[in-house]
C-alpha cells in the first residue's frame, strides 16, 4: 500500500535533509511553494511539516518560516577519572565543559524523598519501599540539551547531619566533597554499568529527539562506593547518541592523548 501523500511528501524532504541539498540551518520552501512543488493540499504540507518536527529534522520559527535542524557538535566524555576527587561532578562538569570554549548550563536540583525498588534499591544494597533522596538535573550546552542526571542517596546519610542533600540547591564543591567534609564518608572507588536503549517518552521530548527510535540513549549507571566497602551513591545520567561520543583510557595513554586541547571537547566524567 502506497504512503499517504503527506508522507510521500515528508520522505522526499527528508532525503533532500539526508544527502545535504537541504543543509543544516536552511530554510524550506514556503508552504506556498511546497503546494505548488508537490500539487498538494495545505493540509496535506502541513502533516508533512509536523512528521519532519516531530522526528527532529526540522523546526518552524515563528514570523520566520520552517528550517533543518542545526547539526548539533556532539561531546565527547572520557568516562576515566579519579575515584576521590576534590571537586564534586558539578564542578568538574562545569569546569571541563567551559575549557572547551563552550557553555555549560545546568537546572536547579530537583530534590524527591521517595521509596525505592528494583535497580536502584539494588545498586544501594537496601531493602525495597526504602526511602531515599534523589536530586535531578537537567544539563545543557551552548544551550541545547545534552545530558539528564538523577543521583540517589541513602536517607540514612541525612539522618547522620547530610542535610543539604535534601536541599533544592547546589551543594558547593559538590556531594563527593560535602560527604566527605562533613560525614568522613570518602568516596574511594565507583562502578559504571553502560546501557543502550529506546529514550522514553519524557526524554524524547527534553532532547527533541525523532519519535521514530532512530536516536538511541546511553545510561550510565554510576555507583559510588565508601571506605567501608558500603554504596553511598547511585548516579543514573542519560544521553542522547547523537550528540555525546564516549573515550575510555586504560594503561598507558600518551600524554598529548590524554591532555587534549580545547578543540577536541572532551572532558572527565566525575
Amino acid at each position: 500500500m502506497a504512503n499517504p501523500m503527506y508522507r510521500q511528501i515528508a520522505e522526499d524532504l527528508r532525503l533532500k535533509i539526508e544527502s545535504g541539498e537541504l543543509g543544516h540551518g536552511d530554510q524550506l520552501p514556503t508552504e506556498i511553494e511546497l503546494r505548488e512543488k508537490y500539487d498538494a493540499s495545505r493540509n496535506t504540507v502541513r502533516d508533512a511539516i509536523k512528521w519532519l518536527m516531530t522526528r527532529g529534522l526540522v523546526e518552524t520559527r515563528p514570523g520566520q518560516g520552517t528550517f533543518v535542524v542545526a547539526r548539533i557538535e556532539p561531546y565527547v566524555t572520557i568516562l576515566t577519572g579519579e575515584a576521590d576527587g576534590s571537586a564534586g561532578a558539578g564542578d568538574i562538569y562545569v569546569n571541563e565543559v567551559k575549557a572547551t570554549r563552550r557553555t555549560p548550563t545546568a537546572t536547579v536540583p530537583r530534590v524527591e524523598i521517595q521509596q525505592i525498588a528494583g535497580v536502584v534499591a539494588e545498586e544501594l544494597q537496601i531493602a525495597e519501599n526504602t526511602t531515599v533522596v534523589s536530586r535531578h538535573q537537567q544539563r545543557s550546552i551552548d544551550g541545547i540539551p545534552f545530558s539528564l542526571q538523577t543521583s540517589f542517596y541513602p536517607m540514612s546519610l541525612v539522618e547522620r547531619g547530610a542535610i543539604k542533600l535534601i536541599q533544592a540547591e547546589d551543594i558547593p564543591h559538590g556531594a563527593v566533597a560535602y560527604l566527605r567534609d562533613n560525614l568522613k564518608v570518602r568516596q574511594v572507588g565507583y562502578r559504571d554499568t553502560v546501557t543502550v536503549r529506546a529514550p522514553d517518552p519524557n526524554e524524547t521530548a527534553f532532547f527533541k529527539l525523532p519519535d521514530d527510535g532512530r536516536v538511541a540513549v546511553y545510561e550510565i549507571r554510576r555507583t559510588a562506593f565508601d571506605q567501608s566497602g558500603h554504596p553511598c551513591r547511585l548516579t543514573v545520567s542519560v544521553y542522547p547518541a547523537d550528540r555525546n561520543q564516549f573515550t575510555v583510557n586504560v594503561g598507558e595513554v600518551p600524554p598529548e592523548i590524554l591532555t587534549r586541547p580545547a578543540s577536541d571537547q572532551s572532558r572527565q566524567h566525575q
